[in-house]
């Protein structure tokens, strides 16, 4: 056995070391366990031991940063004793496309402003962004401001308080498009940060592909190794086991090493049915934005925006005044289908040279005004209510008279009776064989809060959107 003294190691001869490395590699695989040793030991090669310090070749940057983590101590504990006094660990990373190797180790890695150069944009295997969706196309307002806000913050690219961004609505309310415009504008500023943006599908297809090629280490070290990673859709990988359990390790890398990341869903993360718990308990330490369903007035806004585009693309083409009002009253379900019905209508007056006008809207129109005439459910008002109010639907229609239960189920009455055509006695029907009269006290006595109370103004607000998204 050689004496544990670090002049003596810095002498060693290739063969003396190579058996000394052997007899730490079999140690480890007792003391890690076979899985551990064939993914993060067996890769390795020791390359030189000097003074105190063993070098090693890695495949990859990431499996350095691992091993120097979280194996560190008991290598050294190993080479002691194989009487080898072993003070610090240095590892070589060999790029690939042939590049030289460079001396890495975990406390050397770049600062998040300065990423390595010779990795650019182009190695990311993300989705194209759109050239349309950047911040100077979208149209704010009351619906989306905080959202705006909050992307704006994250492509900066500064230092945030919050990660994850996790922003959640409905589909047509404008999350792909942040999404979009916060990688188009980490991208173009001078930092050189490393933005991955995909969608949860794209992730998922690419970690199967690594299993079924077995190359997940290099899928592990690609999506660990960004500064900013952005995930669509998440909502694609709930009850995909193993997908999951590899999104939530690579979230908790990239927190760890203070990297930003921005998520978006169809539904706030405490609700997609199948999300693993841990994941959403990570989702839910960020920020968490809510893209209301559009008003009125931002989907006019939207609109003038698009139609002052689609002028210019079809010279000559006017639109008279009230279609835009017009529209934007009658298709309120989501942004992309008042986008498409507005291009229809500019290629339609260009083709046939004419002026779009009300009446050429409602002609051109009439599949998509049809389908935008959504008509609401007692039923579904029922449950938006009860949800909203946090009770139980069986009390909405019950006999019980606690104020936190009779309330909501006025509202739900009046709701009923403005928003569906159904009359006062089948809305009885419809709240436990309730008497037409009990309906009408309901509606009255929301119409009187309504207009003294600015809380339950608010509800019937948000409850409408809900009930119209």
């Amino acid at each position: 056995m050689l004496k544990n003294d670090t002049n003596e190691c810095s002498e060693l001869g290739a063969d003396n070391m190579k058996q000394s490395w052997g007899t730490v590699r079999d140690a480890l695989r007792a003391s890690v366990g076979d899985n551990n040793f064939a993914t993060w030991i067996e890769p390795l090669e020791l390359v030189s031991l000097d003074e105190g310090v063993a070098r090693f070749a890695a495949p990859t940057t990431f499996i350095g940063d691992w091993v120097s983590r979280n194996f560190a101590e008991a290598i050294r504990r190993e080479f002691a004793r194989a009487g080898i006094g072993v003070e610090r660990l240095e590892f070589t990373v060999t790029r690939r496309r042939g590049a030289a190797a460079q001396p890495h180790a975990a406390a050397r890695r770049p600062a998040r402003a300065q990423p390595e150069p010779a990795r650019g944009h182009d190695e990311l295997p993300g989705a194209p962004l759109d050239p349309r969706f950047t911040f100077d196309s979208f149209v704010v307002g009351k619906p989306n401001e905080l959202a705006h806000a909050a992307a704006r913050r994250v492509g900066e690219g500064a230092e945030v308080s919050f990660n994850p961004l996790f922003l959640y609505g409905g589909v047509g309310l404008g999350k792909t498009h942040l999404m979009h415009a916060i990688a188009w504008e980490l991208q173009s500023n001078e930092r050189g940060l490393r933005v991955l943006y995909l969608s949860a599908e794209q992730f998922m297809y690419r970690f199967v592909q690594a299993l079924r090629e077995k190359n997940v280490m290099n899928f592990k070290e690609m999506f660990r190794s960004v500064d900013v990673l952005m995930v669509d859709d998440v909502q694609f990988i709930a009850g995909k086991d193993s997908t999951q359990d590899e999104f939530f390790h690579t979230f908790n890398a990239l927190v760890d090493q203070n990297k930003q990341i921005v998520i978006s869903a169809d539904r706030a993360p405490g609700e997609i049915k199948d999300l693993e718990d841990r994941i959403k308990s990570r989702l839910q330490c960020g920020l968490v934005v809510d893209l209301h369903p559009t008003d009125y007035e931002l989907r006019l806004g939207i609109l003038q925006q698009k139609a002052e585009a689609q002028a210019r693309g079809h010279d000559g083409v006017e639109i008279s005044p009230g279609v835009l009002e017009f529209l934007a009253h009658r298709i309120s379900t989501n942004v992309r289908v008042l986008e498409g019905a507005l291009t229809r209508l500019f290629a339609f007056a260009s083709l046939v040279g004419r002026e779009i006008t009300l009446d050429l809207a409602q002609d051109c129109l009439a599949d998509i005004l049809r389908a935008s005439e959504r008509s609401v459910t007692i039923e579904e008002i029922q449950r938006r209510v009860s949800e909203h109010f946090n009770i139980r639907l069986s009390d909405m229609i019950g006999p019980k008279r606690l104020r936190t239960i009779a309330r909501p189920r006025q509202i739900a009455m009046y709701l009923s009776k403005e928003l569906t055509s159904r009359s006062l006695p089948e809305i009885g029907r419809r709240f436990g064989g309730r008497d037409h009269t009990t309906i009408m006290h309901g509606v009255r006595k929301v119409e009187e809060l309504r207009a003294s109370d600015p809380q339950v103004a608010e509800d019937l607000e948000l409850l409408r959107r809900l009930l119209s998204s």
